[in-house]
This record gives structure tokens, C-alpha cells and sequence, in this order.
């Protein structure tokens, strides 16, 4: 099974990421952003109660807020939405309207982001632990979506990470074959630094690491801030 270090060390550009798993009865999910352009590194993370939120460091310096700022992490009918953009919502208000992560996800395409399309990603975690990752990416030789779907019984000590992009490129490459599965263990906060370690220092811009016990549904999480100092 690979190791974060082996799946990330060396990557300068997956982009944004996506990691889910369990640990020791607790529900594990991961989020990271990475940045090229001024404009794409002028964020910070901010949590509030059960939401994540990417916010400006600089709002004078915010070139163009479209495909930046979102909300990638959200609680709703008590299982956990985390996506790459605005989707969070899309997927939340399927839930809500008793409809599937697959129904909201068949609402979105790829990002009008040209000539790198980037890939949509998402993930679902239920109350009983077991997760979902789903990715909508541009076709190779058309302009058509094409969706993807996995789902996991959660096991202890093991997760699976989907991120944007294979690597660094121009135009950038999207993420192919399916995700990738890692051995996970410690805290949130041991988890958080073994990512942040991983990820490349000059392109990282910001990482969240939550664990909720499946039992008592209490959660502990860990963030990175690159322009708060981590």
C-alpha cells in the first residue's frame, strides 16, 4: 500500500486534492489547494463550526474570485460533502432535496477553466463511515463530460486520494485512473503534517485534515495556512 510521501513527494502540481479513509472508528477526510499564479496562492482556509471556507489573504489583491473562492467542505443530512468548487452546494442541495451525491454530480461538468479543463472533484462521507469519491472530467477528444464514481467500506488505517491534476504541465493534465490507496494513522494533526510535508513547499497553498468518531460524532481537525506561517 502506498504511503503519502510516496504518492505526493516529488509531485509538484496535483493541484487540489482530496483524501478520505478511517482511522481507529473515525471517519477521516482531508482537503488541499495548491497554487501556481499570485492570484491562486492569495488564500487561507477559515473554519466555522462543521463548514470550511477558502477566503482572500489579500482582498486587495484578488485578481479574479471565479474557481477561487468556495466553500470545499460542508455538513449536510449528517454526512460529509468535500469538493474542489462550488459543487459542495450543488451536492448539498441533492441531499437535501432527498436526492444522491450522483444526482448532484450529474448537474456539473468539468471547469470552463481552457485550455486545462480542470476535473471536478468530490467526495461523500455517511455516518456509517463508508465514502464515495467522484470525479467529472473534460473527454479526451470531445467537449462531452465523462463521470466516475468509487465507493468504499471504510477500513482501519487506509484511505483513498484523488486529486485535479497527474502533475505539473501546459496545458495541466487531468488526474486519471482511479484513487489512490494510502496507509493513514495517527491524529488529525499527524496526518495534517505528514500531508503538508508531502505536498510541494513552493506550490502549497492551504490544507484541512478533520477525524469524526462514528460513534459520539465529536470531530478534531488540523489546518495548514502556507501565508499564516505553516
Amino acid at each position: 500500500m502506498d504511503s503519502i510521501a510516496s504518492v505526493l513527494t516529488g509531485n509538484t502540481y496535483p493541484g487540489r486534492g482530496i483524501l478520505l479513509g478511517s482511522v481507529a472508528g473515525q471517519a477521516v477526510i482531508a482537503y488541499f489547494v495548491m497554487g501556481r499564479s499570485e492570484n491562486s496562492r492569495n488564500r487561507v482556509f477559515r473554519e466555522e463550526g462543521d463548514t470550511l471556507s477558502i477566503v482572500p489573504y489579500d482582498e486587495a489583491k484578488v485578481a479574479d474570485p471565479k474557481l477561487i473562492f468556495y466553500t470545499p467542505v460542508r455538513v449536510c443530512q449528517e454526512a460529509i460533502v468535500v469538493t474542489n468548487g462550488d459543487h459542495t452546494e450543488t451536492v448539498c442541495e441533492s441531499l437535501l432535496g432527498g436526492h444522491s451525491f450522483q444526482y448532484g454530480m450529474s448537474a456539473r461538468c468539468y471547469e470552463p477553466d481552457a485550455p486545462s479543463y480542470t476535473p471536478r472533484i468530490a467526495g461523500l462521507v455517511l455516518p456509517t463511515g463508508r465514502y464515495t469519491l467522484a470525479i467529472v472530467r473534460k473527454a479526451m477528444d470531445a467537449p462531452d463530460c465523462r463521470r466516475k464514481y468509487w465507493s468504499f467500506d471504510p477500513k482501519d488505517g487506509v484511505a483513498h486520494l484523488i486529486h485535479t491534476y497527474q502533475q505539473d504541465g501546459d496545458p495541466l493534465p487531468p488526474f486519471a485512473g482511479d484513487p489512490r490507496e494510502i496507509a493513514i494513522s495517527g491524529s488529525a494533526q499527524e496526518l495534517a503534517d505528514e500531508i503538508w510535508r508531502a505536498l510541494d513547499e513552493q506550490n502549497r497553498v492551504a490544507l484541512y485534515v478533520r477525524f469524526t468518531d462514528l460513534f459520539s460524532g465529536k470531530s478534531a481537525s488540523a489546518m495548514k495556512n502556507k501565508l499564516l506561517g505553516d
